[in-house]
């Protein structure tokens, strides 16, 4: 299964080029996985600790331009994998069905007492298999 998200472009997106800057749509990425992993955890009435990641990696495959500001782009996130205490996510980020960018973050699970990496829960892996494509 796919979440669907959708991000609003602010004016203040759009660099000096006449197009959203790159480093926007890793923000739209984060904006959209926390959207996912809080709220998706809170309609299953189950306290959210996916949250508790970092990005390990992260990657953009640049493919068409966002022009306009002022309007909404839908994201598509999708578990790919997932390792002992990280996962693999994809995103695409499109608007009127024209795709603009691929995304792949690795997220690492922590543990918030030490800061560390731990192994995913359990309750965590059922979460992240429901959105595996």
């Amino acid at each position: 299964m796919k979440y669907h998200n959708q991000q609003f472009v602010r004016w203040d997106d759009i660099d000096a080029f006449g197009h959203v800057n790159n480093a926007k749509y890793l923000t739209y990425a984060q904006e959209a996985r926390f959207q996912w992993s809080w709220f998706e955890s809170a309609k299953r009435e189950k306290k959210p600790t996916i949250v508790e990641m970092v990005v390990a990696r992260a990657e953009v495959d640049f493919i068409l331009p966002i022009y306009e500001g002022g309007t909404f782009v839908d994201l598509y996130l999708w578990v790919d994998s997932v390792g002992n205490s990280s996962f693999t996510l994809i995103y695409e980020i499109s608007s009127h069905g024209i795709v603009h960018a691929r995304v792949k973050t690795v997220q690492v699970a922590v543990s918030l007492d030490t800061k560390k990496s731990r192994p995913l829960t359990d309750i965590e892996r059922e979460f992240l298999k429901e959105f595996m494509a």
